[in-house]
């Protein structure tokens, strides 16, 4: 049972954030429902994210989508990055993967969430495991060198819709013996291959950057210095390139160039089960795709979140015509699952997507995100993350 005191007590604990001030400006940012699903079905997400797993770690697979992948994610690193999102549809035959993401936000959020629903000492063991996860991510690249300094990063930080969870985290390393700046990679400067923060050097960035190959002007000092090794950046280009490339869900729907790639059948019943047909746009085939337009959800292959994203059947023909141009991808439609939402003593249908919080294959977290029209927004009175138990 969602608790309001609980949760304003979970996110004003460090003292930084006003939860009135918060609840005004992103009143749709916490639902107070929470979603029960079916023990089979949270099984049946962990085993499909193993299996995608598998596959991207199959050297074939990498050699293929890294022929289009930008410079910055050429070099192998050790690092396997924090916080990647599985988004599912759940669909009556079983979930559907919708797509992954490599810098996914709400983790820290929705551990405050779990508290305000009473689940104080599951939401302080994913808190450590967040913790740990850093830190492995330093040992990969650093071995025992001790992390000192970590700066959480993104373009102007303090106008971010998420800019709550940044200084969550900033005290959530804090309490734990790191020193953490949230910043905005203008603020960097170099000296030699150190990165540095006003001064101080900064070991490792925790990447909230949309710009995912590090190729923006702002990031120049930033992409210099992680290419010359001298600071640990999680999660990296390589990682969104290889699971978060939209056009890789095209390899991963297609029978035929998994058994290329030497996917065992086993698993590629699962990867076929488990994610919708994605396909390539193509101008020449723009009459058939206007045609079977409500089969469809288009996708900027580069995009992230709901920007540039259109379910078919609401397309207008101009902006079809701007798809054909180049760079989206199709993806046949799931419907997301709807649940029954109080809102103000009345009951509400929502969608829900659910997001698995993953690190080196294994789940983390489930959390759903309650809305209402075509893509999640934190805009639906009643809707934005809602917790998820087993049912």
């Amino acid at each position: 049972m969602f608790d309001r005191q609980a949760l304003k007590i979970a996110l004003e604990s460090g003292g930084e954030l006003d939860f009135a001030a918060l609840s005004a400006s992103h009143a749709s940012l916490f639902s107070v429902a929470e979603l029960h699903i079916s023990p089979a079905v949270l099984q049946a997400m962990a085993e499909l994210i193993i299996a995608i797993e598998s596959v991207i770690a199959l050297p074939a697979y990498q050699q293929r989508v890294l022929l289009a992948a930008p410079a910055s994610a050429q070099k192998p690193l050790a690092a396997r990055s924090v916080f990647f999102g599985y988004d599912f549809h759940l669909a009556e035959a079983g979930p559907r993967l919708i797509e992954i993401n490599t810098n996914a936000g709400g983790g820290l959020l929705n551990t405050r969430l779990l508290m305000a629903h009473g689940e104080h000492a599951a939401a302080q063991k994913i808190e450590q495991a967040f913790v740990d996860m850093f830190r492995e991510e330093w040992r990969l690249m650093r071995g025992d060198a001790p992390l000192k300094r970590i700066a959480i990063v993104d373009e102007h930080p303090a106008n971010q819709y998420l800019a709550p969870e940044f200084e969550l985290f900033r005290q959530l390393f804090e309490a734990n013996g790191i020193a953490a700046v949230v910043a905005d990679p203008g603020e960097f400067s170099r000296d030699g291959n150190r990165l540095l923060h006003r001064g101080e050097v900064i070991d490792l960035v925790y990447n909230r950057l949309t710009d995912f190959s590090l190729d923006a002007a702002v990031n120049a000092d930033l992409r210099a210095i992680f290419d010359a090794d001298g600071v640990v950046v999680t999660p990296h280009p390589r990682a969104h390139a290889l699971y978060a490339d939209k056009r890789n869900l095209m390899l991963l729907s297609d029978e035929a160039a998994l058994i290329e790639i030497g996917v065992p059948e086993a698993t590629r019943k699962v990867l076929l089960a488990g994610i919708p047909r994605t396909v390539a746009v193509k101008a020449d085939e723009g009459e058939r795709f206007w045609a079977e337009r409500k089969r469809w959800f288009f996708k900027i292959a580069t995009g992230f979140g709901s920007r540039a994203a259109y379910r078919g059947d609401k397309l207008t023909k101009r902006v079809f015509e701007e798809i054909l141009q180049g760079g989206y991808i199709a993806q046949e439609i799931v419907p997301p699952s709807e649940h029954s939402v109080v809102v103000e003593d009345e009951s509400q249908l929502m969608k829900a997507d659910i997001r698995a919080f993953v690190y080196q294959g294994a789940v983390q977290m489930f959390v759903a995100r309650l809305y209402q029209g075509q893509t999640t927004n934190f805009r639906t009175p009643g809707g934005g993350f809602a917790p998820v138990f087993p049912a």
